[in-house]
């Protein structure tokens, strides 16, 4: 990024506007592009827990602040500066979703019941579709609360999964 900056003032300095124009584009996409990746990456994390819980049938603290900590970042990720618009809308993170589920099928294959099943058995092992909902329904907090009150709406949804209760009365600890 340093070398465009030189070049961006450069091309000011000169008087070549159309080239600080392109160069400015390039600048933003990169920005763009950073920040893609990180909400994949916080997505990634939040699909891993997904399939432990769907798996295991069970909430662990952990887990709960894993899932929490992910849909909290995705949203502060996600909120353009503007504070109105968002990188990823609502309608399309289906393809996104899609597009690592295999690779967290596969990082979930290391966690779930201690590394026993390999990535094919666990692929064979999950309800796809249900983990796509249940991803859908946390990403859809995101257009929905603030990041003050997104904690909360989580841990609500966090109950209606699989060892939820156990883990909201702090039965899942007794086992």
């Amino acid at each position: 990024m340093t070398q465009e900056l030189i070049d961006l003032r450069t091309s000011i300095l000169e008087g070549r506007y159309q080239d600080a124009l392109n160069i400015v584009d390039e600048l933003d996409w990169m920005s763009k592009k950073g920040t893609l990746r990180t909400i994949k990456s916080y997505l990634m994390r939040l699909l891993i827990h997904l399939i432990k819980n769907q798996v295991e049938q069970r909430l662990t603290n952990s887990w709960a602040a894993s899932i929490r900590g992910s849909v909290v970042e995705i949203l502060d990720y996600n909120l353009k500066d503007n504070k109105s618009s968002y990188y990823v809308n609502l309608n399309e993170w289906e393809t996104t979703i899609e597009e690592i589920f295999d690779l967290a099928v596969g990082e979930a294959s290391t966690e779930v019941m201690e590394g026993e099943y390999t990535p094919f058995e666990l692929l064979e092992m999950i309800d796809k579709s249900q983990i796509f909902t249940t991803t859908q329904t946390f990403l859809a907090l995101t257009y929905n609360y603030s990041l003050k009150d997104l904690p909360a709406a989580v841990d609500r949804t966090l109950i209606q999964l699989p060892g939820g209760e156990e883990w909201t009365s702090g039965r899942s600890k007794k086992k």
